[in-house]
């Protein structure tokens, strides 16, 4: 199965819906714009409101959506997810935290501060959890406290009963399938 965003969009903008594309295109951002509603102020049930917009204007918007170089997926995301914030906000009164320091209202000024910093680390972040059901348990184990704790590779290793070849290769493969399913997201 290819599982490169790249193809992923496409696969996501054919006539012909792709179940497992959609399916990794939700689990991959459901999380993330989750987040950035909960982060502008909106309580749970809105913010999975916002959700479930973003993605059903989605499922209309994606199969015309075309790359540009110049443009990133990412700024396209934050378009669809700000209007339908503001849409939702209209429709409901939705009340938040401060209309004046929302930080939804206030990303059309600021938007490297909220987006861009906050959108990379937790779309990476959601990607490793859906790459845990590729490793073993323990080698899996290993190369969380290797990467997070800053553990020696060897030291990891010996705690969960695997080689230090295996940590390392771990962390390879960890690394290339990353660069795999993010490539031209993190733009």
């Amino acid at each position: 199965m290819d599982t490169t965003s790249a193809s992923l969009l496409v696969r996501l903008q054919s006539s012909v819906a792709d179940t497992m594309a959609w399916n990794r295109f939700v689990e991959l951002y459901t999380p993330l714009i989750y987040y950035w509603g909960r982060k502008a102020g909106l309580q749970p049930d809105d913010a999975a409101d916002l959700v479930q917009d973003v993605l059903t204007t989605l499922v209309r918007k994606l199969p015309e959506f075309r790359h540009d170089p110049s443009h990133s997926f990412r700024g396209w995301l934050r378009t669809v997810t700000l209007n339908k914030y503001r849409e939702q906000r209209r429709r409901k009164s939705i009340p938040v935290a401060s209309v004046g320091t929302s930080e939804m209202v206030n990303i059309a000024d600021s938007g490297r501060d909220f987006w861009t910093d906050n959108y990379a680390p937790q779309l990476v972040a959601r990607a490793v959890e859906l790459a845990r059901p590729l490793f073993e348990e323990a080698t899996w184990q290993a190369l969380s406290e290797y990467i997070k704790s800053d553990c020696p590779a060897a030291v990891a290793a010996g705690k969960y009963g695997v080689s230090v070849w295996t940590v390392y290769s771990a962390k390879s493969r960890l690394l290339a399938h990353l660069r795999e399913e993010l490539e031209g997201l993190l733009d």
